[in-house]
C-alpha cells in the first residue's frame, strides 16, 4: 500500500496534465460533454455545511431552567470549517455540499458567495432542511450538550450528486470527505480520488461518525482523528472493540506516555493503508505518525510553481521552518521502522474550543498545497488552530501571515520526534 500512497502524493506535485473527463446533466462551470477545457486545478472539500446555534452560560447551568448567557449563530459544519479556513490561507477550495432554501442556508449560501468562493457544488432543493447544530457551552467555553439536526447532508449529498463534480475530483491536489456524509457517499468520493491517484484526507468529525472509515480505510492518505475517535477508528477497522480511550487522571502525561498508550491503535490504520494519521490532544499538542520515516520525506513537497498556490505562505513559512530539519539529526538517518513525531500546542486565552481540530486540517491542507511539507504543515496547522479557539466563531475572519509564521516557528522547534525500535 505504500508505493500507492507515493503515487497519490506525487500527484501534488504534478497536476499539469489531468485528465479530461465529460460528465452529462450539469450545470454551467462543469466539464461538459465535448468540451476539452481543463477544470480549474484546486482542493476539493465534500461534507457538511452547517448553521451552529451556539449558547453559552454565564454561571453554571441548572437543569429544567433557563440561564443568563449569550446565544449566536455561527456558520459551521466540519468540512465547511475546513474549507473556510483554507480559504482564508488564500487557496481556493471547491466545495461539494447541501443546503436548503431556508435562513440557515442563505446565511451559509451568502458567507460563501462573499468569499469569492464557487456554490457550483453546492447543491440546493426545496426539500432540504439545512443542517443546524445546538451548542451549549459552559462556563469553561467547553461543550456540556447539543442537538444535531443533520439528516438532510446523509439524504441529499448522494453519490449522484458527488459523480457530477468528477473532472474536479480528477485535477485537485487534495480531496478531504468529512464523516457527515453516509457510507456509500464516501465510498463513491474516495473511489473516484482512487482513480486519478488523488490523496484523500478523512477527517472523522466524531467519535460515533468516525466508524464509517472501516469501509474506505484503504483510500485514506491523511486521516485526522481525536484520541477517541483514533481508538472508536480502530475498533470499527478490527471488528472488535479491543482498544479503549485513554483514562484521564489529575497526574498530567509525557507525551511518550500519549504515544505509547495510543500507538497499538494507529498502527491498525497505517497497517490498513493509511498513510499519515494525525491525532490531536488538544491542550497537550499533536501526535504525527507513520510507517515510517522515508514514508513522510516521499510524501514530503518538493516545492511548485503553481499560480494556484499561496507563495507567501510557502515563502514566510519555509523561512523559519527549514526543510527537513526534523529530518536531520544523524542517529534518525537509517530509520526504517514506524515513528511518531510530537508537536506541542501554543499557549492560547481560550474562548471556545470548536473550530480548532478543522482549522488544523485547513491549515495543513493549505500548507500542503502551497509546497510546504508535511511536517511544516502540521506547524501551521497547530498555528491556525490556536487563533481560532481565541475567538467565538469556529474560523477566524482573517490570519496575520507573519504571526502564524512566527507561532508555525516555535511548534516547530518544540517538535520531537519519538522513536519506534519495531513494529508499532
Amino acid at each position: 500500500m505504500e508505493s500507492n500512497v507515493f503515487s497519490q502524493m506525487s500527484r501534488f506535485n504534478d497536476k499539469s496534465s489531468p485528465e479530461n473527463e465529460t460528465l452529462r446533466d450539469v450545470k454551467s462551470g462543469f466539464c461538459k460533454e465535448g468540451q476539452a477545457r481543463k477544470c480549474t486545478v484546486e482542493p476539493v472539500v465534500i461534507g457538511g455545511m452547517v448553521l451552529d446555534v451556539n449558547a453559552t452560560s454565564s454561571m453554571h447551568a441548572n437543569p429544567r431552567t433557563t440561564t443568563p448567557g449569550k446565544v449566536i449563530f455561527s456558520l459551521g459544519g466540519v468540512a465547511r470549517n475546513v474549507a473556510d479556513c483554507i480559504s482564508k490561507l488564500e487557496a481556493r477550495p471547491f466545495m461539494i455540499s447541501a443546503v436548503g432554501f431556508d435562513m440557515a442556508g442563505n446565511m451559509l449560501l451568502e458567507h460563501w458567495e462573499s468569499a469569492g468562493l464557487s456554490i457550483e457544488g453546492i447543491q440546493r432543493h426545496q426539500n432540504i432542511e439545512t443542517a443546524v447544530v445546538c451548542h451549549i457551552f459552559d462556563e469553561k467555553g467547553e461543550v456540556a450538550a447539543g442537538v444535531a439536526h443533520i439528516e438532510s447532508i446523509e439524504k441529499f449529498l448522494t453519490p449522484r450528486w458527488i459523480e457530477k463534480f468528477k473532472c474536479k475530483i480528477s485535477s485537485t491536489p487534495i480531496l478531504m470527505v468529512d464523516a457527515n456524509l453516509n457510507s456509500s457517499s464516501l465510498e463513491a468520493s474516495c473511489q473516484l480520488a482512487a482513480q486519478f491517484n488523488t490523496p484523500v484526507w478523512f477527517e472523522p468529525v466524531s467519535v460515533a461518525k468516525s466508524r464509517r472509515v472501516a469501509s474506505i480505510v484503504q483510500y485514506i492518505t491523511f486521516a485526522s482523528p481525536n484520541e477517541d475517535e483514533l481508538v472508536a477508528m480502530a475498533n470499527a477497522i478490527s471488528g472488535r472493540d479491543i482498544f479503549q480511550p485513554i483514562r484521564h487522571s489529575s497526574t498530567k502525561l509525557s507525551k511518550e506516555s500519549f504515544f505509547q498508550m495510543l500507538k497499538p491503535a494507529m498502527w491498525v490504520l497505517l497497517d490498513k493503508g493509511v498513510g499519515i494519521v494525525v491525532v490531536t490532544l488538544g491542550s497537550e499538542g499533536v501526535l504525527l505518525c507513520s510507517k515510517a520515516k522515508s514514508n513522510l520525506q516521499k510524501l514530503a513537497f518538493k516545492g511548485n510553481q503553481r499560480p494556484y498556490f499561496n507563495k507567501q505562505l510557502y515563502e514566510a513559512v519555509n523561512a523559519v521552518c527549514p526543510r527537513d530539519q526534523l529530518y536531520g539529526a544523524s542517529n534518525f538517518g537509517r530509520i526504517s521502522n514506524p515513528f511518531a513525531v510530537h508537536f506541542p500546542a501554543l499557549p492560547a486565552s481560550v474562548v471556545r474550543l470548536t473550530g480548532a481540530g478543522d482549522c488544523l486540517v485547513g491549515g495543513m491542507i493549505a500548507s500542503l498545497c502551497a509546497g510546504l511539507d508535511v511536517m511544516q504543515s502540521v506547524a501551521v496547522g497547530i498555528a491556525a488552530a490556536k487563533v481560532v479557539v481565541e475567538v467565538e466563531s469556529n474560523v477566524p475572519d482573517e490570519y496575520c501571515l507573519a504571526k502564524l509564521a512566527d507561532d508555525a516557528r516555535s511548534v516547530y522547534s518544540g517538535a520531537t520526534m519519538l522513536l519506534c525500535q519495531s513494529k508499532l
